[in-house]
């Protein structure tokens, strides 16, 4: 399979060219790729087109390493793509018929009453806007719910929508668009908060910091890369690629699973966020506290089927001992840290040499080998771990100083990003709220598993 004419690349905002263009740097991990001077003639600015079997091979190299997207206003749309609409629902009539007044019309609509308490107001607006109703007599869950729809489905695409969904008109065709490359399976939109009155604070700190946005950068959707899972909330899927459907047995992180499986069997998911769906999000403290803490019960039943995959952290064995020489907080902490990334970068240059300026650039990727890094300890330490720091907080002050300096340096960073609407204070007890929730839910599920895989970060070379 091979991507067809017309099909337009861009190299990823974290791809470089290097060495006057002879070579590319990025990816995920990072790496260098240098460039034949045929190949060198295919890249137009940071684009290439698909207009042989080079530029296609070329072009599918690039979005495999993850050093390229596609440029979705430019791929091939189809006039009238056949796809039908698959909803989940218990209850929220509401919330369905809102729902269903934005999917259009034109093709099959499939409602499946997950075992709702007021069945009767479900089957009325399914009636209402011409939905083929599917009715399961015990609640299952949202994953075989959709599996039952799934199994109605005649078309070759099938979008998934949850019912506290609002598409936009664009949302599906925008995502068929990544179909015009064979190996895509799935295509995901960017998830927003639903438009309407101001919430109060948990709502728009929500709004800005959903679990469920994955970003304002298009990108492929892999473990280990900065958008490692997607959700079904809203989704598009070939449908013949979805031979063993979601997970029926998990009520929650059946969206991670189902990706994962995908990338596992050769398939590709596309995150892409000019593409948007509007969410009701949770505002009330309660239900969204509850709602944080059920997505961390998913960690242990996500790392008994995928354990390469589940980790909380993934560290170089460099990174792990530059960490683990600024959490010493000895008076050689700086010093040998310094050493190890000086040591980092001199092994990196010597993997550039023959490019330009190979010192100058492993000293950047050193640098954001680093940053990433301590942006790792610093969630280990604030979420996945919140346990172990608190309790290491009662007995080390240097426990405490690492903590101090990890939560308000993620404040900082977090609240000048996500602007959203808060001072600091609010928005600081919010995200340590969600990440109190969030870690929780994982310890719980890892003591119901009886398992510490979910928390065990990953060494890798």
């Amino acid at each position: 399979m091979t991507l067809p004419v017309g099909f337009v690349v861009e190299l990823d905002r974290h791809t470089r060219a290097v060495d006057g263009g002879r070579a590319l740097v990025g990816g995920f991990p990072t790496r260098l790729i240098r460039l034949t001077p045929r190949a060198r003639r295919l890249l137009a600015g940071r684009r290439i087109a698909v207009r042989d079997a080079a530029s296609a091979l070329l072009a599918d190299r690039l979005l495999e390493l993850g050093m390229a997207n596609p440029v979705v206003s430019a791929l091939p749309a189809q006039p009238h793509p056949p796809y039908s609409v698959v909803v989940p629902v218990r209850d929220r009539p509401r919330q369905l018929d809102r729902l269903l007044g934005s999917v259009g019309t034109g093709h099959p609509v499939i409602v499946v009453d997950d075992a709702s308490r007021r069945p009767a107001a479900v089957a009325a607006v399914a009636a209402l806007h011409g939905a083929r109703l599917v009715t399961l007599p015990v609640n299952a869950g949202p994953a075989a719910a959709r599996n039952a729809g799934l199994r109605h489905v005649t078309t070759p695409f099938a979008v998934f929508t949850d019912s506290d969904v609002v598409l936009h008109p664009d949302t599906v065709p925008t995502l068929l668009r990544h179909f015009a490359d064979p190996r895509v399976a799935l295509a995901v939109p960017r998830i927003t908060g639903l438009p309407g009155p101001a919430d109060g604070w948990i709502g728009r700190y929500e709004n800005a910091r959903s679990s469920l946005d994955l970003g304002h950068h298009p990108a492929a959707v892999r473990p280990g890369s900065p958008v490692s899972w997607a959700s079904t909330a809203c989704a598009v899927a070939r449908v013949d690629a979805l031979t063993d459907g979601f997970d029926g047995s998990l009520r929650v992180g059946e969206d991670v699973d189902l990706c994962w499986r995908l990338i596992k069997q050769g398939h590709r998911v596309r995150y892409e966020p000019s593409a948007r769906a509007a969410h009701e999000h949770r505002a009330r403290l309660d239900d969204w506290f509850l709602r944080k803490l059920v997505y961390g019960t998913g960690a242990q039943p996500l790392a008994e089927r995928h354990p390469e995959f589940i980790a909380p952290a993934e560290l170089a064995p460099w990174s792990a001992a530059f960490l683990a020489a600024l959490l010493a907080q000895r008076r050689w902490s700086l010093p040998v840290a310094g050493a190890v990334a000086g040591a980092t970068a001199l092994r990196i240059a010597r993997k550039l040499d023959g490019t330009s300026h190979p010192h100058r650039l492993a000293l950047r990727l050193t640098a954001i080998g680093a940053v990433g890094a301590l942006g790792q300890a610093s969630a280990l330490l604030t979420r996945h771990w919140w346990p172990l720091t608190a309790l290491a907080c009662t007995a080390s002050r240097r426990a405490r100083r690492a903590a101090a300096v990890a939560a308000l340096a993620d404040l900082t960073l977090e609240h000048r990003r996500d602007r959203a609407g808060l001072d600091p204070v609010r928005y600081g007890v919010a995200r340590r709220l969600d990440d109190l929730a969030y870690g929780t839910g994982v310890w719980l599920s890892a003591a119901k598993g009886r398992s510490t895989a979910a928390l065990r970060p990953r060494i890798v070379r």
